[in-house]
């Protein structure tokens, strides 16, 4: 009995281990420094991003602009959008259901102009129902929506800044 209470075991201790599971890690990126230019997107997405990259530890994150001539790469936010569009109607006319759309543009280059990343557009979207009667917790709802959106599209450019494998 307690043999086969160890095959089993054994058995289970090698199919997890051989299944390739791992916890994400720390990204690692082909530069040391990088500069975020303050265009187009918001402060509160620009601070989150700076405050991510800062958070691993493996790269400078610049704040100003005397110091990115310094820097190794350029990440800059083009533009974002928060979009709120009707998708669905009651029988009445009244708004049932809305979508709620964060789109943002960024690209990367060398502080030589080298394009690393094109622009990119990042499109999340949540459906949100809507009822008139609770107007004030929907709105709040939306606004929590809305950063949660941003951390994801922060999350985003984070991995796909570690996907630059060299400048």
């Amino acid at each position: 009995m307690q043999r086969r209470l160890f095959l089993l075991g054994a058995s289970s201790a090698l199919l997890l281990a051989g299944c390739g599971f791992k916890l994400r890690e720390a990204p690692t990126y082909a530069f040391s420094s990088i500069y975020i230019v303050p265009t187009g997107g918001s402060t509160a997405l620009l601070l989150e991003l700076q405050r991510n990259l800062e958070s691993f530890g493996t790269v400078r994150v610049l704040r100003d602009a005397a110091a990115a001539v310094g820097a190794d790469v350029w990440v800059e936010v083009t533009s974002e959008a928060r979009e709120q569009v009707v998708v669905g109607y009651n029988a009445t006319g009244g708004v049932r259901e809305l979508q709620v759309r964060l789109r943002v543009h960024f690209k990367l280059r060398t502080a030589a102009g080298k394009e690393l990343i094109p622009d990119t557009e990042l499109l999340l979207r949540r459906d949100v129902t809507y009822s008139e009667t609770l107007a004030l917790a929907k709105e709040a709802e939306i606004a929590l929506l809305s950063r949660d959106m941003q951390t994801d599209a922060v999350q985003q450019i984070v991995r796909r800044l570690g996907a630059v494998k060299s400048l």
